[in-house]
């Protein structure tokens, strides 16, 4: 007979069960993950070309950069939560300019704070990815060699961001507290620096002189991003704090 794609498979067709089966029905995290994890670590070059090569996917060997990437987003936006949310960026904002508002709320401070700081955690990770994500990807389509297209761009922008965001993850808690926020910044400045090394060698650089100062601008403009970013998100803060 005939098989279609409806067509259910019988048991004994089925992969053989394991570990990496079991944890991708649980938590869609698998195989591909895994290698996806290691290899960012030992080879991402080598990775970036099977992106670009063969598909999305790596050929069916790596997971999604998107997909991947967002995984990444998921534990910050974790790690924000458990160490109490985005208070601490209010704590720049003089007096004069945030008193006024918590009195028209009719909120008591600490209420109106909570609001505000309900809304700035769940956006202030995929808002920053986004931003990062935009100014990221003109400069890598420019800089390969290949006519990549704004869809292979992006694609290449995200796994660039998930080797620089990997590294960052056991230590990305130092980010929200206010005696290493200031270091922890610096230290992700520095890792997009090695990352844009590591993932670009022989793509978007050819010499060392020239990757140093892709890696420079390309942090530089990151960095940018991330300091405007801040304008939206304090406004979805405020308003939250205002009307929720």
């Amino acid at each position: 007979m005939t098989e279609t794609p409806d067509t259910p498979r019988s048991p004994s067709r089925e992969p053989e069960a394991g570990l990496h089966h079991l944890s991708e029905d649980a938590t869609g995290f698998g195989q591909r993950e895994l290698r996806t994890l290691r290899d960012a670590f030992v080879k991402p070059s080598a990775m970036l070309d099977a992106y670009m090569a063969l598909g999305p996917s790596g050929g069916g060997v790596y997971a999604r950069p998107l997909r991947f990437y967002l995984t990444l987003c998921g534990v910050l936006m974790l790690q924000l939560f458990l160490m109490g949310g985005t208070t601490i960026m209010f704590a720049g904002l003089p007096p004069e300019a945030l008193d006024p508002l918590i009195a028209q709320s009719g909120k008591s401070r600490d209420a109106f704070l909570a609001d505000a700081d309900n809304w700035m955690s769940l956006v202030l990770v995929p808002l920053n990815a986004l931003f990062y994500a935009l100014v990221s990807a003109p400069l890598l389509r420019w800089w390969d060699a290949a006519d990549l297209g704004w869809r292979k761009s992006f694609r290449a922008t995200f796994h660039y961001l998930n080797v620089w965001t990997l590294p960052f993850i056991p230590i990305g808690f130092l980010a929200y507290m206010p005696s290493t926020a200031v270091w922890s910044s610096l230290g992700m400045l520095i890792l997009g620096f090695i990352a844009f090394l590591r993932v670009g060698k022989g793509r978007w650089y050819r010499t060392l002189p020239g990757g140093l100062v892709k890696a420079a601008v390309i942090t530089f403009v990151t960095f940018i991003a991330s300091l405007i970013a801040t304008f939206p998100l304090m406004a979805v803060g405020l308003a939250g704090g205002f009307w929720g």
